[in-house]
């Protein structure tokens, strides 16, 4: 395998200090609804909002002193913008972050206001990969990509290993799938540390290309999904995180915007948390009953909080209009973002 144990507790002993060891939040309520204990990872309170910052942190931190000193590159609509962002600002360095020019206000701000230059592109015509080497030669600049990568793969496995370790006996982990690196890790760090803990991949209906990839045998590529939940907008599944979520992965399930948006009122209504609509697919999948019966202790990834109160409000006051899966009379959002 491309990711072992051993690469996700290196990367946790290079991250600590760096990234926040993140509470798991509990509720009565969850459980009692979902007939199972819940422990909920709480990476919307990590640092820049996201568990992106691990596997950034962990690529970042392994360059030598000239590379790191040359500076860093990404491309990225959201969550890895802003952690690659924070990262080079933490570790003294410069960064230049490929963004499509329609990404959210409030994203390109952030990553603008931890001191990283902003390259915008038009997602709809241009090929952001691309547009991100090329800049990272032309400049010198080494690239972190947002999951393509074993040192970001590892730093995400991080995820589970702490959930692990706090809660050991998990009869199934609930996680986010976009490109594939975060599942791609935590199945690493579960399948090692207790094999008999089920990792189920959460995608939205629109944005089902690791589903449909695992289906298939082979990656498949959808049309750019149009989803609230930005951050899984993914057409296709990265080629190394699939060679790892195809072995270990045990399903993916899939929900719809509706769903979404009640879980993100849940957990803002009884746990007191803020989720944007990509962290809040795992809590949507295990209040729809897409996990099943028969389960005693389930954790759940909730991988990020970065979305403003203009959008929050938008959703979580529409969301009877996205019934179906559909986004009604909802302002457009963002689409092709993943992180």
């Amino acid at each position: 395998m491309p990711v072992s144990e051993r690469d996700v507790r290196s990367a946790a002993a290079r991250i600590a200090g760096a990234a926040h060891r993140t509470p798991v939040a509990r509720s009565r309520t969850l459980d009692a609804m979902v007939g199972a204990q819940v422990f909920l990872k709480c990476e919307n309170l990590q640092r820049a909002g996201a568990f992106k910052f691990r596997g950034a942190y962990n690529a970042a931190s392994r360059l030598s002193r000239k590379r790191l000193a040359a500076g860093l590159a990404t491309y990225s609509s959201g969550n890895h913008a802003q952690a690659v962002a924070l990262v080079a600002r933490e570790l003294g360095t410069t960064a230049v972050i490929v963004m499509p020019k329609d990404a959210p206000r409030s994203k390109l701000e952030a990553v603008a206001n931890y001191g990283a230059e902003v390259v915008t592109y038009d997602r709809y015509v241009e090929d952001r990969v691309a547009i991100g080497e090329r800049v990272a030669s032309e400049r010198g600049l080494t690239l972190i990509p947002p999951y393509e990568h074993p040192h970001v793969i590892a730093g995400q496995g991080t995820v589970a290993l702490e959930l692990l370790e706090d809660e050991p006996e998990l009869d199934a982990i609930l996680v986010p799938v976009g490109g594939g690196g975060l599942a791609a890790g935590c199945a690493t760090a579960a399948t090692a540390l207790r094999p008999s803990t089920r990792v189920v991949g959460v995608e939205p209906e629109a944005g089902d290309d690791t589903k449909r990839s695992l289906e298939a045998g082979q990656r498949v590529r959808i049309p750019v999904p149009r989803t609230i939940a930005d951050g899984q907008a993914a057409e296709t599944p990265g080629e190394l995180t699939f060679s790892i979520n195809q072995r270990l992965l045990d399903s993916v399930v899939v929900v719809s915007d509706e769903q979404i948006c009640e879980a993100m009122c849940f957990a803002f209504d009884r746990l007191k948390l803020v989720v944007e609509p990509s962290g809040a697919t795992g809590l949507a999948a295990l209040l729809a009953g897409k996990l099943g019966q028969g389960l005693r202790k389930v954790g759940v990834v909730l991988s990020g909080g970065n979305v403003d109160s203009r959008r929050f409000s938008e959703l979580v006051t529409s969301r009877g209009s996205l019934a179906g899966g559909g986004q009604g009379g909802l302002p457009k959002a963002p689409v092709g973002g993943y992180s």
